[in-house]
């Protein structure tokens, strides 16, 4: 086995380690905070039938089992989790791995493309102002990305689609795709995409800033190292020097920001896909806040748990591939 090999594999096994328990604590901690909360869905339902007695009430706790002490209601949901079963919804009355499993591709898709797009974006970015720095390339960049930093990702939104969508036309107001169109192919591809395209680019815009910044001030700090010189001494062209020797160690910082901020991106999701209508979590998240379905919001808080654990473990490895003298410990 190579010593690439061997350091990845440390590094998955260690991040793997710490994943378990990571993530049944916050299992945990979730559960006992959403006990706090006042209400549960059977209270929804009954405010919104009408005529629901206190028998049907006692009835539907029973059928969802919220009838029970809170240890015992721990113990259910940890049981079920092992045999991968969420349980049931009182408010849409089908298994919550079924109602998520129906959003989390588009939630997904919107995530992977801005986080996509902010990273290629800002490193770009970031490696143009380190190149020129002090020039008026990086003056202007620098204030770009300043803008895109102090605008609220919602704020970015609307005034996009009253541009591009109201004003101009070019990109639909909402939604995933074009309800009815009965698209396939090339044109269910391109439809979806005409819909990704602004929340993808206003959920980014804030991380294209933090990126571009952070490219900066980590190219210019290795830029100062004694191989760096050396390279340079050796008659290294700049392009080599600049995209081998400088931009593949400043990385290292930019993709650990990235992956502290996927659980932030997960959060502001909630605010797109409610400002574009983007059938995805962050607004399934919403609505079972706003029914007390707390089955469903348990769900979604565990699959986010899974995410951003999975995107730190693929950080940690690629950490030990970028810069062969991290040793994982």
């Amino acid at each position: 086995m190579s010593s690439t090999s061997y350091r990845l594999g440390a590094a998955l096994r260690k991040t793997l380690w710490q994943a378990v328990p990571t993530v049944v604590g916050i299992v945990i901690l979730n559960f006992l905070l959403l006990q706090m909360l006042p209400g549960d869905a059977v209270d929804v339902i009954a405010a919104e039938s009408g005529s629901a007695t206190q028998e049907t009430m006692a009835q539907l706790r029973a059928h969802f089992g919220l009838d029970v002490s809170m240890p015992q209601q721990l113990w259910n949901y940890l049981s079920n989790l092992l045999h991968f079963d969420l349980g049931n919804s009182p408010r849409h009355n089908m298994p919550v791995t079924t109602l998520i499993g129906t959003r989390i591709g588009n939630t997904l898709l919107l995530m992977i493309t801005a986080l996509g797009l902010a990273f290629v974006l800002g490193v770009l970015l970031g490696l143009i102002m380190a190149v020129r720095v002090g020039r008026w390339p990086d003056r202007i960049l620098s204030v770009l990305s300043l803008l895109l930093y102090s605008t609220p990702s919602f704020w970015l939104g609307l005034m996009a689609i009253v541009l591009f969508s109201v004003k101009l036309g070019w990109f639909p107001t909402g939604g995933n795709i074009t309800i009815g169109a009965g698209l396939s192919g090339w044109a269910y591809l391109l439809d979806v995409v005409r819909h990704l395209t602004l929340p993808a680019l206003a959920m980014a815009g804030f991380y294209v800033a933090i990126f571009s910044r952070l490219t900066r001030s980590a190219m210019l700090e290795v830029s100062r190292q004694d191989y760096v010189r050396t390279a340079w001494a050796k008659g290294v062209g700049p392009v080599a020097v600049n995209l081998r020797h400088i931009l593949r160690n400043a990385l290292i910082p930019v993709t650990t920001v990235a992956g502290l901020h996927f659980g932030t991106l997960l959060g502001g999701a909630v605010v797109i896909e409610v400002v574009f209508s983007w059938p995805g979590l962050g607004r399934l998240a919403l609505e079972s806040v706003l029914s007390r379905d707390y089955s469903v919001l348990m769900g979604i808080l565990f699959l986010s748990s899974l995410l951003v654990v999975f995107v730190n473990m693929l950080t940690d490895v690629l950490h030990a591939w970028l810069d062969p003298r991290i040793q994982p410990r």
